[in-house]
């Protein structure tokens, strides 16, 4: 075999230098390097398998690595200071990445414009990065339809549906469960989750009572600037509370107590979020007199038939930093048409009553929020239930109140609507003339926290079974991530 040994090797004329003739093969001796001619876009395969004791891997441009998980996951890093072309390639040996996955390390670039790693979550995968420029960094080659390099996203399960909208998954919860995570994400995809905690609402007083409190209301929708809770791969318990439930018949005397509470939500993630359940509203009880509605998420609203006017039950209560509702309305007095004070709403605080001849007061507005991508509102206080002279009974506030009662001997029987915009809507409060037959209030709607609505009187001192509060409605979680791009 003959043999030149030169340094360059340059055409005689022309721009152009052939190597061997047609059908010959030119080759590069073992262990011998180029430089200049570029890469076709492969890899040459290290084929040695790496295994879980050979991590953290130092991956070199060009090369494509076997990777096995059976015994651990792998870290491999991609080369710290890459230049536009470089590629790295990878396989899964054993199919086992959904069980031990690989991180791949960015090296210190981006990964599709993140300055996040990326894992590698699916059994057999084949991926190669490229790098492009400081801007995007690395990108798959291969995989660019699937996903995006340095983006994982939350998976989750649980709740009594599931829906999307648009990019979003949202998880929605109406009695108790678990938020089941199976992956927590990372930054450049999602590792956080945005929630609407709503706990059941107050039930509204009977015998020209006050309207319920609507539930606690607590969100993080949209997330502000710092995002929402984060997230691990857990599972996190959920209790969806129920609404207050009011007397069906008379108290034997004083003193008279307000209807029942709802109960509270709590959805206990990596902080636990929970919603203080509706104060019931106040109860009136001739001829023995009437009391104040109950403190809670929101408060309940004052009877009609107390002596000295005072104010409802206070909203907010336990304190969050954030309110979760609004205190109850006053009520107008012992006298003439006994007007309840309104149930406290999530944005509002319930009606409270001019003097004794005002109308029944309106629960408390409840607050908007589309978190399951409808624009529903949440929370609305129960309405006053009221007597003649008194021109209506209270209207439910929006967002699932229930309508307060009218009864009268003469006059109109004008009884407050239910509160709608909500996902259910409260019951509108019946009106009755003569009074005898009993008149109620209407029950909130189910699932939206709303205020159950305030009695009439039945005329009949001392036996008010007729005249009866509407329940409150029980409360929601839902829960909402991003789970693709």
């Amino acid at each position: 075999m003959s043999k030149i040994e030169v340094n360059t090797v340059e055409p005689q004329c022309g721009t152009t230098l052939t190597l061997g003739g047609s059908g010959d093969t030119v080759a590069l001796a073992s262990g011998a390097s180029q430089t200049g001619f570029g890469r076709t876009g492969t890899v040459d395969w290290v084929t040695s398998i790496k295994v879980t004791g050979d991590s953290p891997i130092t991956a070199v441009s060009g090369k494509g690595y076997f990777l096995n998980t059976t015994a651990g996951t792998i870290t491999i890093n991609l080369p710290s200071s890459p230049s536009a072309g470089d590629i790295v390639s990878i396989k899964d040996y054993a199919r086992t990445f959904a069980t031990n996955n690989v991180t791949v390390g960015r090296g210190g670039s981006n990964m599709d414009g993140n300055a996040a790693d990326t894992p590698l979550e699916t059994n057999g995968l084949s991926v190669t990065f490229i790098y492009m420029d400081a801007t995007k960094g690395w990108s798959y080659i291969n995989e660019d339809t699937t996903t995006q390099a340095g983006a994982s996203y939350v998976a989750a399960s649980g709740g009594n549906s599931t829906a999307t909208c648009g990019d979003y998954k949202i998880h929605t919860f109406t009695g108790p469960g678990t938020f089941t995570v199976s992956s927590a994400g990372n930054v450049g995809g999602s590792n956080t989750i945005e929630y609407l905690v709503v706990a059941g609402g107050g039930a509204g007083g009977g015998d020209l009572g006050g309207g319920g409190g609507a539930g606690g209301y607590r969100t993080v929708f949209p997330s502000p600037a710092t995002g929402g809770l984060p997230v691990t791969a857990t599972g996190y318990p959920v209790t969806v509370g129920g609404g207050g439930t009011a007397p069906s018949g008379p108290q034997p005397g004083a003193p008279i107590t307000a209807s029942g509470s709802g109960s509270n939500s709590v959805f206990t993630g990596s902080s636990t979020i929970t919603s203080a359940g509706g104060g019931g509203g106040g109860q009136s009880q001739v001829p023995f007199g009437g009391s104040t509605g109950a403190a809670g998420g929101s408060g309940g609203g004052n009877g009609g038939y107390a002596a000295i006017p005072t104010a409802g039950g206070a909203g907010n209560t336990p304190a969050t930093p954030v309110s979760q509702g609004n205190n109850g309305g006053t009520g107008g007095g012992a006298a003439s048409g006994y007007p309840g004070g309104g149930g406290g709403g999530a944005a509002a605080v319930g009606g409270s009553a001019g003097n004794s001849t005002s109308a029944g007061q309106a629960g408390g507005a409840g607050a908007q929020n589309n978190i399951d991508g409808n624009n529903y509102y949440w929370s609305g206080g129960g309405g006053g239930g009221a007597y003649q002279p008194a021109p209506a009974a209270g209207n439910g506030g929006i967002g699932g109140g229930g309508g307060g009662g009218k009864s009268g001997g003469s006059g109109p029987t004008t009884a407050g609507t239910g509160g709608g915009s909500a996902l259910n809507s409260g019951s509108a409060g019946t009106g009755n003339n003569p009074e005898g037959n009993g008149v109620q209030g209407g029950a909130a709607g189910a699932n939206t926290g709303g205020g159950g609505g305030a009695g009439g009187h039945n005329g009949t001192p001392g036996v008010q079974s007729g005249s009866k509060g509407g329940n409150g409605g029980s409360g929601i979680v839902m829960i909402r991530y991003k789970f693709q791009n």
